[in-house]
């Protein structure tokens, strides 16, 4: 099944790639490959959600962290795919980066950059297995509460 089928199947519009915040460009192909820019959550130009990610009230809470971790993905192969010519023209993920606005005293940090991991290997399948990082850092731009990077294979 090829990339756009897995993506229709699970029901998943291609958004539009998110212009950038500063001075980059959304991703850049060297050879085989194509690295994104940090990518945040945005739906529609907006962030969904902004802040820490924590387990106390008025924090975000992971489950929703984990939920916007999917949307960066998302974001992520839309920039890949408009470089390249489409999103049947990228064949996997070599490495994904991870980075959540967390307190000090949250340790979940894998857990949230799952919903980017689980969400790449819905869509790639097995050619979505990649290497992986998930950082807390204490704030991301425009107070995301997560951001994503992630390297792809393309044909």
């Amino acid at each position: 099944m090829s990339v756009s089928e897995r993506l229709a199947a699970l029901g998943v519009d291609m958004p539009a790639v998110v212009p950038p915040v500063a001075s980059y460009i959304p991703a850049k192909r060297h050879g085989d490959l194509v690295y994104t820019s940090g990518q945040l959550p945005m739906v529609q130009g907006a962030l969904p959600a902004t802040g820490k990610v924590g387990e106390s009230e008025g924090l975000v809470a992971p489950a929703d962290a984990k939920t916007y971790a999917r949307q960066c993905a998302l974001n992520a192969i839309a920039a890949a795919a408009a470089l390249v010519g489409g999103v049947d023209n990228l064949t996997g993920v070599l490495k994904l980066t991870g980075f959540v606005a967390s307190v000090p005293d949250f340790t979940g940090q894998p857990g949230v950059i799952n919903g980017a991991s689980e969400f790449l290997g819905e869509v790639f399948g097995e050619t979505g297995a990649h290497a992986r990082s998930a950082v807390g850092v204490p704030v991301l731009p425009l107070d995301s509460p997560v951001e994503v990077e992630v390297i792809f294979t393309v044909a």
